[in-house]
């Protein structure tokens, strides 16, 4: 049958099963937004503040249900607008699909109006990226694309389409997708030398990562873990695969992880590495991490071996396929002696906070009691997202959502619309600082258009915290344009987009403030005031080893 490249791009996203998609009109797209009006029983829209809000939100989507989240905006500007979201999907291997229109065919290249070269700007960001200039190529063009989104190490893919080929009619033919599964190629003498490594270790430690997560490995990690008996860390990005409540959990590594993880792998005499990239964050001294470890790293990615830290062996392939394969070749090992120290580690190290007030540390721990740890947390970035991380216990992988690699202020509450449209069973928290919830604010406004019951929490310390934080250590105490002091009532501006405010100075208030936002089943603001120099801890200096991790008791022993 003869349709237009419009009704080509809707009739490809339905193919795929989308359910969902975020973005914002515009003239060169209007052609696919015509369309969609005619389809908006199969397909909702949802139409957000910023495009930089559909680029997150799509990328909150993927997070959250594994599948592909899509976005879609038009030329120019709006094209430009969503180049942080895509970036941020990229640095986190999110698959998003992302689809802007372009002027017609014969304009491009002549500086015509809100034209831009996006395919060019997003090359670094993208896995691939397309130019349909001819309306036969289009839907096969999309459907490579969420193919590539998905394959292998995931990623964004950007298709370009100009406002005409949007118009042209061609043939289309539907067609039945078959699903993206993980090759199951691996080597098997890479197999046979890692199960040689982990049985001759002593004091394995297992470490993970992101990928964890993305491949959908948690039961096959679980099982792992138990076999090799060995205590678990993880990164910011493999929150879940392995439940925080575990006993052999010992919470985060790196910079901002516990003292238990850092000492631990510092000391251990193997490093089982699952699905993490060595992030600069998470080694500290990338020469001195792990010295006294030899490290195996399963990745899906081989350019990951070897490249921010010397490895011993490695395997490269899904981690799952890998995971089950090891699985069935090992045998249960023991370790007792060492487990038992890490163990006491533990004990001796907890992560403390000060108890009296209202603190960042106590909301998260608020917020976990009373969602029973069954909530989706979306993040913005800095210190409250270290306190998200440390102090809510992850039981289920796709239930923190945060930028781990291009660390993107603003990005959370758009993260957090996506995740709800996509598990509207859940519920959904975005914890933010007063910096970054000014980013996009705006997007409020969305969920309220759209009921989308998610809770926005701002930890509000009038500063840009993390960089207060790095200034009060190292820079002499010299808040050079970090300080937020002014007149700006959140509760006002939530109020004035439609949705609850709410205030609260101590934990008393927040825990009851808390309880009626998860009543209120709509959009909630919780404008939290808390001290301008609260810190996370504990920390590793940077450039320092991440055995040299100290907290306030230590740097009050220094002084």
């Amino acid at each position: 049958m003869q349709l237009t490249g419009a009704q080509i791009v809707i009739e490809c996203l339905k193919e795929q099963g989308v359910d969902t998609v975020f973005g914002y009109p515009g003239g060169a797209i209007l052609n696919v937004y015509d369309e969609l009006y005619k389809h908006s029983e199969e397909i909702r829209h949802i139409l957000t503040s910023h495009e930089q809000g559909a680029a997150h939100a799509a990328d909150g989507y993927a997070r959250a249900t594994g599948k592909v989240g899509v976005c879609f905006a038009t030329s120019g500007p709006g094209a430009t607008n969503l180049v942080t979201g895509i970036a941020t999907a990229y640095m986190d291997s999110i698959p998003i699909v992302a689809i802007t229109c372009n002027v017609g065919v014969s304009l491009l290249g002549k500086d015509s109006f809100q034209e831009i070269d996006i395919a060019g700007i997003t090359m670094p960001i993208t896995k691939h990226n397309f130019i349909v200039k001819d309306v036969k190529d289009l839907a096969d063009t999309i459907r490579k694309a969420f193919v590539i989104a998905k394959s292998g190490r995931p990623a964004p893919v950007l298709i370009d389409i100009p406002k005409d080929v949007t118009a042209n009619k061609t043939e289309y033919q539907k067609k039945e997708i078959q699903p993206v599964v993980p090759s199951e190629n691996v080597c098997e003498e890479d197999i046979e030398n890692a199960v040689k490594m982990i049985k001759k270790s002593k004091k394995p430690y297992v470490f993970i990562g992101g990928g964890a997560v993305l491949s959908g490995a948690s039961e096959e990690i679980r099982t792992f873990v138990k076999k090799v008996d060995a205590p678990v860390t993880d990164s910011l990005m493999g929150k879940g695969a392995f439940p925080g409540t575990d006993p052999l959990y010992t919470g985060m590594l790196g910079m901002h992880g516990t003292k238990t993880a850092n000492y631990g792998v510092s000391e251990c005499d193997l490093l089982i590495v699952l699905g993490a990239r060595f992030s600069d964050r998470v080694t500290g001294n990338a020469k001195k991490f792990a010295k006294n470890a030899k490290i195996l790293q399963f990745d899906i990615d081989a350019a990951e071996m070897n490249k921010n830290v010397l490895i011993t062996d490695g395997v490269v392939g899904d981690l799952n396929v890998v995971l089950h394969k090891i699985n069935e070749q090992l045998e249960q090992q023991s370790h007792e002696e060492w487990v038992q120290k890490i163990m006491e580690y533990k004990e001796k190290y907890p992560l403390t906070y000060h108890q009296d007030i209202l603190t960042g540390p106590y909301i998260v721990e608020e917020i976990y009691r009373q969602t029973n740890g069954e909530a989706i947390i979306s993040t913005e970035v800095g210190q409250h997202q270290m306190w998200a991380a440390q102090y809510y216990k992850y039981t289920k992988p796709r239930t923190l959502l945060t930028s781990g690699g291009l660390g993107t202020m603003g990005y959370g509450l758009g993260a957090s619309l996506g995740a709800k449209m996509g598990r509207p069973d859940k519920i959904v928290v975005n914890i933010a600082g007063d910096g970054c919830f000014r980013m996009n604010m705006n997007e409020i406004a969305t969920a309220v258009r759209h009921q989308i019951p998610v809770i926005q929490v701002v930890v509000n310390n009038h500063v840009l915290g993390m960089v207060r934080q790095w200034q009060n250590l190292f820079y002499g105490q010299r808040y050079s344009a970090t300080v937020l002091n002014d007149a700006v009532d959140f509760v006002k501006l939530a109020e004035a987009m439609g949705a609850e405010g709410i205030k609260v100075t101590t934990k008393e208030e927040f825990a009851e403030g808390f309880k009626k936002a998860l009543a209120l089943g709509k959009p909630v603001v919780i404008d939290c005031q808390i001290g301008c120099d609260d810190k996370v801890w504990p920390m590793v200096a940077p450039g320092a080893a991440i055995n040299e991790v100290f907290d306030e008791k230590d740097l009050e022993q220094r002084e």
